[in-house]
């Protein structure tokens, strides 16, 4: 946009000499916004799916021996775990099983 603004004033606008400073400035710019957008949109990838909640951590809701419920993300889920689940227990997810978190304590 930045580019063609400035074209339109080296055409219509100022002299040429001035016009071709003002192109350049602008295509600069806009090399320079495209760079600084590519970088930041690979840097912060959105991830969904069950498969993105591995890593992070839950809260027991519901207690149970092997099976409970935990909330990760303001959601519930029934999660099973090696050890018995306590309520109120922060969680680590280490693997998704269909709709059933695989939990362990958090170290």
């Amino acid at each position: 946009m930045l580019l063609a603004i400035a074209i339109l004033l080296a055409v219509f606008v100022v002299s040429p000499k001035i016009g071709i400073a003002v192109i350049a400035l602008a295509a600069v710019v806009e090399v320079g916004e495209f760079l600084f957008w590519r970088r930041f949109l690979r840097r912060y990838r959105v991830q969904t799916g069950s498969e993105a909640m591995v890593g992070q951590d839950a809260e027991v809701v519901e207690g149970g021996d092997p099976y409970g419920r935990v909330r990760i993300r303001g959601e519930l889920w029934s999660a099973r775990s090696a050890e018995p689940l306590r309520v109120g227990e922060r969680v680590k997810v280490t693997a998704v099983d269909g709709l059933t978190l695989e939990v362990a304590p958090r170290n």
